[in-house]
């Protein structure tokens, strides 16, 4: 998340509140292109959620102002990638942007015998993290110590794939669709993939096709936001989504007036609900104020309150 400040330490830039789906073009870090489409909107304050790779292309969910509250929330939803693969072929980074370290023979396989190898990765496992990632050992990002040619010891870590389904396979090329967890490391998979069917590989290319229950139709490539910023700022600004469209799997509940004003204030509200867990708070003319949680004896906590200023 980033926050710009003037000179006189007062924050610059214009209260914009929402969420742009950015389809990230290849070459990009995802804060390059955070950064970018800011700049575009003059936002305020902004974050992102779900890194990409710079190589990889697809959905990044953007989050503006108050939107920005609602990024730990999408660190949690799942994911669904296309990704190709190249077979016989080891890189160093485990995608196209590394070196070849290793070549082996491609098997012979059927679409059938494919299927059935990407079958036995389907539900929940553990995953090695790759030595080119961003996670940290002893303070230091894995891919640091990986460039300067040091491999640590890393501990598996818990992922769930629930679709896994075979696009093609013609010689050394393996396209697939794989959805899956947060924390699922799709060059690891491949990987792993290519071990048990017997070979090697590495990612090709990678595109995040969707985050949680956004939709790929509603992404927005980067030339044409920067082709609006410059002649349309407004069909920029209407391709922004309320922050609750994020939380569209959390249950809801409406509070009165006066509920409401205590909801804002950070007070626990008293609420006919005997419900538990969190809840998307809304007022009485469907205004998306926060995120609460109904704890015991029907009473609603304050957990994320939301202060929206007029979109330019």
């Amino acid at each position: 998340m980033t926050t710009n400040t003037n000179n006189t330490g007062k924050r610059s830039g214009l209260p914009v509140d929402g969420l742009l789906l950015l389809n990230k073009p290849a070459g990009l870090t995802s804060n390059r292109a955070l950064q970018k489409v800011k700049r575009l909107l003059r936002a305020r304050k902004a974050g992102h959620t779900g890194s990409l790779d710079p190589a990889a292309t697809g959905m990044l969910p953007l989050c503006f102002g108050e939107a920005t509250k609602v990024c730990a929330y999408l660190l949690n939803a799942d994911k669904t990638y296309r990704v190709s693969a190249r077979l016989g072929e080891k890189t160093d980074t485990g995608d196209a942007d590394g070196q070849v370290i290793e070549t082996a023979a491609v098997p012979t396989m059927t679409e059938q015998e494919w299927q059935e190898v990407l079958d036995g990765f389907l539900g929940e496992t553990e995953q090695i993290p790759p030595m080119y990632s961003a996670l940290k050992v002893d303070g230091k990002r894995l891919y640091e110590l990986a460039r300067k040619g040091e491999t640590v010891e890393r501990k598996p870590r818990p992922i769930r794939v629930d679709e896994i389904s075979l696009l093609e396979a013609k010689g050394s090329r393996l396209v697939l669709r794989v959805k899956c967890s947060k924390g699922t490391y799709i060059r690891t998979l491949v990987e792993d993939i290519a071990e048990v069917a017997g070979t090697i590989a590495h990612t090709d290319s990678l595109h995040r096709e969707s985050v949680g229950a956004f939709r790929a139709e509603d992404m927005l490539d980067l030339d044409k936001a920067e082709e609006w910023a410059e002649s349309e700022p407004e069909l920029l600004m209407k391709r922004l989504l309320a922050p609750d469209i994020a939380l569209a799997d959390m249950p809801e509940i409406t509070l009165t007036d006066d509920g409401l004003a205590r909801f804002v204030q950070g007070q626990i509200v008293e609420v006919q609900d005997a419900r538990e867990g969190e809840v998307r708070v809304y007022g009485a003319a469907a205004q998306f104020t926060g995120v609460g949680e109904l704890i015991g004896n029907e009473r609603l906590a304050p957990r994320r309150v939301f202060n929206y200023a007029k979109n330019p």
